[in-house]
């Protein structure tokens, strides 16, 4: 299967929106080589403006833009868009109720060498917090780009949330759909285990749930891209089926979407519930595939824990 990070297919989204919307543009912080809202100003440069290392002014100006009838996607690395500009898209952006998406790259652990001060693992808990703001994951290239599109269509904030390291496509089906608030059946198990994952999640839970197979056990995997607002009625729909949740993200386990999960579960349909994510510690420098085992994300550490959990 074809491999692209997120941030790869948001740059070209981007591109191509440009080119439909005349009312699209792109804000950056210095980083637009590495958000990839360089492909946008490739084919409308005049529509692509680089606020430098400011932060929390880029949320300002896009607020005034979508006040004045833009679109603005206001682009830097997660742990900058959703930490040091945080009062900002409170304030000026989501008790405004401005229509900006924020595209938050290089987010959770996969931003690999550049470490703890850079791997941003709480931004999910921090932007659903927000009234009104819709916060989206997508899984793969090609629901990026289904995401950009939607986003743009979408009246309202929304906090996009992409990643640094290639993943592989998923979402292949002829019947696949993206709709802002929809969960996706990836694989619908014979087991009573529902897997509820976002991001890079649902390719590493693919992967185990090929492990999982050879030990008599077979889930349901439901990919999450829309965190906000969380598609209630399809994770009580496969709840109602199962045994046993098993929540995956790459990000706290506090907050995120296992949170999430578990709020939906405990009002109406209570289940045994394993969080599979970051627990209470901050990240490390390292490659994407090692960090991800060293804190039990990889495939192979979800299977150790779900055989347990089942048990």
């Amino acid at each position: 299967m074809a491999k692209i990070a997120t941030r790869e297919a948001y740059g070209k989204a981007l591109a191509a929106l440009a080119l439909e919307n005349p009312k699209v543009v792109a804000l950056d912080a210095d980083l637009a080589a590495s958000t990839k809202t360089i492909e946008l100003k490739k084919v409308a440069p005049e529509r692509h403006f680089d606020m430098g290392i400011a932060e929390a002014n880029m949320m300002g100006v896009a607020a005034g833009m979508a006040a004045n009838g833009y679109i603005p996607f206001a682009s830097t690395f997660a742990v900058f868009a959703s930490g040091r500009a945080y009062d900002q898209i409170r304030t000026s952006i989501a008790y405004a109720n401005m229509n900006v998406k924020i595209g938050a790259t290089h987010a959770g652990l996969t931003v690999g060498e550049d470490g703890a001060t850079h791997q941003m693992l709480e931004d999910i808990a921090l932007m659903r917090a927000l009234p009104g703001m819709t916060v989206i994951q997508p899984a793969d290239g090609i629901e990026t780009y289904a995401t950009i599109k939607a986003a743009a269509e979408y009246k309202g904030p929304v906090y996009i949330r992409l990643g640094r390291a290639a993943v592989e496509d998923i979402n292949t089906s002829p019947d696949y759909k993206f709709e802002i608030g929809k969960g996706v059946v990836v694989h619908e198990g014979t087991s009573p285990v529902t897997f509820v994952a976002t991001g890079v999640m649902v390719a590493e839970a693919l992967k185990a749930m090929e492990q999982l197979k050879e030990q008599g056990i077979d889930p349901t995997l439901i990919n999450i891209h829309t965190i906000k607002p969380l598609d209630e009625e399809l994770i009580i729909k496969y709840a109602e089926k199962s045994e046993y949740i098993v929540s995956l993200e790459e990000h706290t386990v506090m907050g995120g979407l296992g949170s999430a999960v578990a709020e939906v579960l405990v009002k109406n349909c209570p289940r045994k519930q394993l969080f599979i994510g970051v627990q209470d510690v901050f990240g490390e420098s390292g490659t994407p595939g090692p960090l991800l085992d060293k804190y039990g994300l990889s495939a192979n550490k979800i299977v150790e824990k779900v055989t347990e959990f089942v048990k």
